[in-house]
């Protein structure tokens, strides 16, 4: 499908997706969220449901956007022994390599995080979104280090709110991803529709 076959821009739906969590009280600071990968509520959740998922628990070294909306994700796997590469924000290409469960929060990256060049050893990628399909296609906010492409061959995945999940994204996506994380469980596009997940819960003490 070209460009031109497309309904929308991306920079369209990603507004009335702002627009609709805003209007319907479901996003947290950073407010408002547009400009923004949406710190929605039931991130937390989603977080969990995403890291006891089969394919991602088996994971031992990730990629994690610094995101607010991430965070949850962060400290989670930081806590279950997760090693953590987070991009840099000040310096393109970098990453801190991080550990400690301290270091979940990106103002205590300097002290917890160690700065690297590469992410050696990693095996997946979560990536901030704005809107998501069943079939696994993401928006990002359109800039920023997820938007310049990591060139990492290691699947993708992401967290989301049920009103940024849509059947077909209108527009073209800036990648896509195999799995979605959501409040209610998880979203596999190979097996949709959701798959609930009834694993011991991963959120207590966040």
């Amino acid at each position: 499908m070209t460009h031109a076959a497309y309904a929308v821009t991306p920079g369209a739906w990603r507004e009335q997706v702002w627009t609709t969590l805003m209007r319907e009280g479901q996003c947290s600071y950073p407010l408002p969220p547009h400009g923004h990968h949406p710190n929605f509520k039931g991130a937390r959740a989603a977080a969990g449901h995403l890291l006891r998922h089969p394919d991602v628990a088996a994971l031992r070294v990730l990629v994690v956007g610094p995101e607010r909306a991430l965070y949850p994700l962060r400290k989670l796997a930081l806590q279950s022994g997760v090693t953590l590469y987070v991009p840099h924000q000040k310096k393109a290409g970098w990453y801190w390599r991080v550990t400690d469960p301290g270091g979940a929060k990106l103002s205590a990256l300097p002290e917890y995080g160690e700065p690297v060049l590469r992410p050696d050893g990693a095996q997946g990628v979560v990536l901030g979104s704005v809107a998501v399909d069943r079939q696994g296609g993401r928006l990002g906010k359109g800039f920023g280090w997820a938007a310049r492409g990591l060139h990492l061959d290691l699947p993708e995945f992401t967290l989301a709110h049920p009103l940024m999940l849509s059947a077909q994204l209108p527009c073209l996506p800036d990648s896509v991803v195999a799995l979605i994380g959501m409040p209610g469980g998880v979203q596999n596009p190979k097996t949709f529709p959701l798959a609930a997940v009834s694993s011991p819960s991963l959120d207590s003490g966040i």
